[in-house]
C-alpha cells in the first residue's frame, strides 16, 4: 500500500495527516486545495480563492504588458483587452464566493 503526503499540508495541532477510509486507502487532510481552478479552504471563506485569483490576474496582466503598452493601439482596444483577459481571469468563479468587504477591496 502506497501513501502520499504533502509536507506542507499537515493540519496544525492534530498530528494527523491522513484519514483511513478502508479499502486499503488513505485520504490526506489538507487546509486548502485546488478544485477545477478554484481554491477551496477548510473554513469555507473566500480569502484563499480571492488571493489565488488576484495572483492569476497579475500573471495574466504581466503576459499582456507588451500589448497594453503599444502606442499604436487605441485606449478603447486596450481596455477591451484588459477586461476580456485580466478582469475575466480574476473574477472567474466569483459568483460562488461568500465575499466580504475586505475581499471586494482586494479585488
Amino acid at each position: 500500500m502506497k501513501t502520499f503526503s504533502c509536507r506542507g499540508c499537515v493540519i496544525p495541532g492534530t498530528g494527523c495527516t491522513s484519514v483511513d477510509i478502508g479499502v486499503n486507502a488513505n485520504l490526506e487532510l489538507v487546509d486548502k486545495f485546488c478544485y477545477f481552478g478554484d481554491m477551496l479552504s477548510v473554513d469555507g471563506d473566500a480569502n484563499v480563492a480571492v488571493e489565488n485569483r488576484i495572483r492569476i490576474a497579475w500573471n495574466k496582466f504581466r503576459q499582456l504588458v507588451p500589448l497594453l503598452t503599444i502606442k499604436n493601439i487605441s485606449l478603447k482596444v486596450r481596455g477591451r483587452l484588459y477586461c476580456g483577459c485580466v478582469r475575466n481571469s480574476m473574477l472567474h468563479g466569483s459568483e460562488t464566493w461568500p465575499v466580504r468587504n475586505e475581499n471586494e477591496v482586494a479585488l
